[in-house]
């Protein structure tokens, strides 16, 4: 019977499985493992150095900056500032104008332009009188609709004063929320 040769191939592991010591399962190098913790160390310290940074930024604005983020800062800006939060309360005004065509019909509205005012109680209307800067007529029209007045720019310096209507009747939907209770209504002017 004639011998066979030996075939082409090995039916031993492969060489690249193989250790240098005969042990047959595969190893990590501990230079790997530490350049893993390493990264990942680096990565959280550079996520942690950002979120200080964050925060330190966010907590440390002017409080001259644009953003309006409190009643402080409002009662600030109002003209008149001592007599709004005495006898009123210093408001955002807002003015813009809006076009109606009715062929085709579209509406167009004006960039609005943003102001400190003032909103003064209907009994503290005599501070206006008093310096003669609104008639006994647009007293008597503005008491007649149940309105109060409203003024932007300071008192000293010819203020842009309006008879305002106080609008309720969408109310604050900040409150009307399910679960929620309705403050009392002590800000009637």
């Amino acid at each position: 019977m004639p011998r066979r040769s030996k075939p082409p191939y090995s039916y031993s592991e492969p060489p690249s499985r193989k250790s240098k010591y005969g042990n047959n399962s595969p190893k990590k190098s501990s230079f790997i493992e530490g350049l893993n913790y390493t990264i990942a160390a680096i990565c959280a310290g550079i996520f942690m150095l950002g979120i200080g940074l964050g925060i330190a930024l966010s907590s440390g604005q002017a409080s001259n900056s644009p953003n309006v983020a409190s009643r402080e800062v409002i009662d600030r800006a109002a003209p008149n500032p001592e007599v709004c939060v005495q006898f009123g309360a210093s408001a955002m005004v807002s003015d813009l104008r809006v076009f109606i065509t009715l062929n085709p019909f579209n509406v167009y509205v004006t960039q609005p332009t943003m102001q400190p005012g003032c909103v003064l109680r209907r009994n503290n209307w005599s501070i206006l009188e008093k310096q003669n800067l609104v008639s006994n007529e647009q007293v008597k029209q503005c008491k007649n609709r149940m309105n109060t007045f409203g003024f932007t720019g300071p008192l000293e310096a010819s203020p842009q004063i309006e008879c305002i209507y106080q609008n309720d009747s969408a109310g604050n939907l900040f409150f009307n929320r399910p679960g929620t209770v309705n403050p009392n209504d002590t800000g009637k002017f």
